[in-house]
């Protein structure tokens, strides 16, 4: 489908066959980001990752960050901090139980997807105190931000709302105190370092990378403070969101099939026994979680539209010409929900993975919730490691219910990613053990 939003062509693919032309077959062609005022003030100008122009810059960048953060063996390496904040989860929630109050899900995954990033991207947490609450409220402004249309980017003369409505404003605001709060995460970690209130096997941080390598200049191209600092902002955008919105999720439907929860807790707890803690080893044995997962991104796609691209020449797509300059928008939920493609794709069926060969890595195109190609989310281990060891953990250590006479309430939010309207507020009762 082409539509126009202004000046800008845009095309919208809705298809497993279209979507493999875009993401693989002219994938080169469709490499670019579409320039956005709003990255511009958020992100440096697009020194970051996921919204810099195409070209040797951005494939040196991907590469450095693939490398030392997102990689197999970094994803691996990172594995106890992953245990340690999934147990500090869990005993924040038995604090919860054994004051019969209820169980916040929503806050809880994201604090524990923000926890781990900070630890692996910055070296410790950062929550506590005025400088760890006003870190939050940023993020959560910040990738708002992120998520809203700008009418001047399609119709610039119109350029000008942005101002009398405060958009512009308030994204410089954030913009602003943002970068005050990296500098002072960077300026500590020279200053000390990076070693400052840092167990041992933590100190070789993503900012620690980045700074011996400015220092060294080790890779041939320059890395300076903006690129640091637009680095780490990627981590926080890419890393924590899109990767507790779907934690969030597969709870929710879990606690609306309860056939689905004893099944998965059945699965879980017959792998992991009389132990409290999972550990990485064994969720490899674990199925039919892996099968909970695929469906909970297939049925929630957690960044519904993926992020746009746009079109670096004139090609034909399907035997259509598109211009160069057009803007491309993949509809992964669309395609994730076509019935030429799924059996049932309006229900709730983690079963259908279990015997399919599809997955969520880019070359099953009816399933596309971390894009695919060159510009495909590199972050797909780690987001899917921390997805994996936090709900294991969750229906192994409770049983879990709504509270009386509650229904679930799916209503969804606009923006960036899909969260739930309202909060997920869930009743946890530790699991008994016979001996």
């Amino acid at each position: 489908m082409l539509l126009h939003f202004g000046k800008v062509p845009v095309l919208v693919v809705s298809s497993a066959d279209a979507a493999r032309e875009v993401l693989k077959t002219h994938d080169l062609v469709f490499s670019n980001r579409p320039h956005r005022k709003i990255n511009d003030i958020l992100v440096y100008d697009s020194k970051d990752v996921a919204t810099a122009p195409y070209g040797e810059y951005w494939r040196q960048l991907r590469s450095l960050t693939v490398l030392n953060l997102l990689s197999n063996k970094r994803v691996q390496s990172f594995h106890r901090v992953r245990e340690e904040e999934t147990a500090r989860m869990m005993e924040n929630i038995k604090e919860c139980s054994s004051s019969s109050l209820l169980v916040n899900l929503t806050n809880l995954c994201s604090s524990l997807t923000n926890d781990i990033v900070c630890r692996v991207a910055m070296g410790k947490r950062y929550r506590e105190g005025e400088l760890g609450n006003k870190f939050q409220q940023l993020l959560l402004e910040f990738v708002e931000l992120l998520g809203t249309i700008s009418i001047g980017d399609y119709i610039p003369w119109l350029d000008w709302l942005g101002k009398v409505n405060g958009f512009w404003g308030r994204a410089e605001k954030v913009a602003k105190h943002l970068d005050e709060f990296i500098d002072e995460v960077i300026e500590e970690h020279i200053s000390c370092d990076g070693h400052a209130e840092v167990d041992s096997e933590d100190q070789n941080d993503f900012v620690d990378v980045l700074l011996s390598i400015q220092k060294t200049n080790t890779i041939g191209f320059q890395v300076d403070r903006t690129t640091i600092k637009a680095l780490i902002l990627d981590m926080f955008a890419a890393g924590t969101d899109t990767t507790s919105t779907p934690l969030e999720w597969a709870m929710t439907e879990l606690l609306k099939h309860p056939i689905l929860m004893q099944r998965l807790q059945d699965e879980v707890r017959s792998v992991v026994g009389k132990r409290t803690h999972i550990t990485e080893e064994d969720l490899g044995q674990m199925n039919y979680l892996k099968a909970v997962i695929k469906e909970t991104l297939r049925f929630h796609t957690p960044v519904p539209l993926l992020v746009p691209r746009e079109s670096m020449q004139d090609i034909k797509v399907k035997g259509y010409d598109i211009a160069a300059g057009t803007q491309v928008i993949v509809n992964a939920w669309a395609i994730a929900r076509d019935p030429t493609c799924w059996d049932q794709p309006q229900e709730f069926k983690p079963e259908r993975f279990l015997n399919s060969s599809i997955d969520f890595k880019g070359h099953d195109f009816e399933f596309v919730p971390f894009g695919a190609g060159r510009r495909g989310c590199p972050g797909t281990l780690f987001a899917i490691s921390v997805i994996e060891m936090a709900l294991a953990n969750l229906v192994h250590q409770f049983d879990w219910s709504l509270p009386a006479g509650e229904e679930l309430d799916m209503s969804e939010t606009n923006g960036l990613t899909i969260h739930k309207k309202y909060p997920l507020m869930a009743v946890a009762t530790p699991r008994k053990r016979h001996e």
